[in-house]
């Protein structure tokens, strides 16, 4: 097999990585958009690391398109794999930073996606600089996600959970931390 077959496979099982990714943003911020009402306590999440160069690459595979499209006159079933990464770089990974991460009224949404209280079997906190890291720890699969809490908010976000722990919207009990005998909302 030839170099000049292999390069536009790659760049198609390229792309087809690139639709999930972009479906996966898509999803997420159209359950954001839903849930955003129902914000009890959110900020703005970190910029992801190098975001910058990803936002040129972006661009750069926008020029790329552009020259494909126009110059070399290749129909867009050719340059799929380059489209499906500029859509990421160019578009849904700057908007999937305009998710807010925080408190709603039925859950978290922590780094990776919404987390219903319901579903949540553990809490845990990381001390650290500049931000304190909430660990959620899923009840069913018991894989734990992270949020990172602004200092100045960290007593808000401590006082809500205690609330849902009292109102037993966050129930440790059966779940996979359950130390029996003691008050759940001491963990918090």
């Amino acid at each position: 097999m030839a170099l000049t077959d292999l390069l536009p496979r790659a760049l198609l099982l390229l792309g087809l990585g690139f639709l999930v990714a972009n479906v996966r943003v898509a999803v997420d911020l159209v359950r954001w958009a839903r849930r955003r009402s129902e914000a009890v306590l959110v900020w703005r999440g970190r910029t992801p690391p190098f975001y910058g160069l990803s936002l040129g690459i972006g661009v750069l595979l926008g020029v790329l398109i552009l020259f494909k499209l126009f110059v070399q006159l290749q129909p867009p079933s050719r340059f799929f794999g380059e489209l499906m990464m500029f859509v990421y770089y160019g578009y849904a990974l700057p908007l999937s930073t305009r998710i807010r991460r925080g408190l709603y009224a039925d859950g978290i949404w922590v780094d990776r996606g919404f987390m219903p209280y319901t579903h949540i079997g553990g809490l845990s906190w990381r001390e650290g600089a500049p931000d304190t890291t909430l660990v959620v720890i899923a009840r069913d699969k018991g894989t734990a996600r992270r949020l990172d809490v602004p200092g100045p908010l960290l007593g808000e976000v401590r006082r809500h959970l205690r609330e849902k722990v009292t109102a037993h919207d966050i129930d440790f009990v059966g779940a996979a931390l359950d130390l029996g005998g003691h008050d759940a909302r001491e963990d918090i």
